[in-house]
């Protein structure tokens, strides 16, 4: 944008609007580059592992490192995170389902058992 219009980074971040301290951010992370090659590494090794099970793998190696770091780590490679739970989709909803039985009358609901004596008076007499 500067360089198209040919204005100082005062009024380029003022048509924004954004702040100059914005513009001039440098990012004080260290560099994770032998992290970031341990955790393609495990991820290709074990395809089935997610981000969770990658912590605990770097976890027992000694890698003193927390599961949120791995995880946008995880997915700043590029890995492939799970958004569903495994077993979801197996099998189609109808099977899934097959076990239930329907309501006893239409558009009826089941209930629990509302029988009781008849005489009023404790149950069992």
């Amino acid at each position: 944008m500067r360089t198209v219009f040919r204005v100082s980074i005062r009024r380029a971040c003022r048509a924004v609007p954004a702040p100059r301290s914005t513009y001039h951010y440098r990012s004080r992370r260290p560099e994770q580059a032998a992290l970031r090659k341990r955790i393609r590494g495990v991820a290709e090794a074990r395809v089935r592992y997610g981000y969770r099970r990658i912590w605990i793998a770097l976890r027992r190696e000694g890698w003193p490192i927390n599961a949120k770091r791995v995880y946008r780590l995880y997915t700043l490679e590029g890995l492939p995170c799970a958004t569903n739970h495994p077993g979801d989709g197996l099998r189609p909803r109808s099977a899934r389902t097959a076990h239930r039985l329907p309501p006893p009358i239409k558009s009826g609901r089941w209930t629990g058992c509302t029988i009781g004596s008849s005489t009023g008076g404790a149950s069992g007499s």
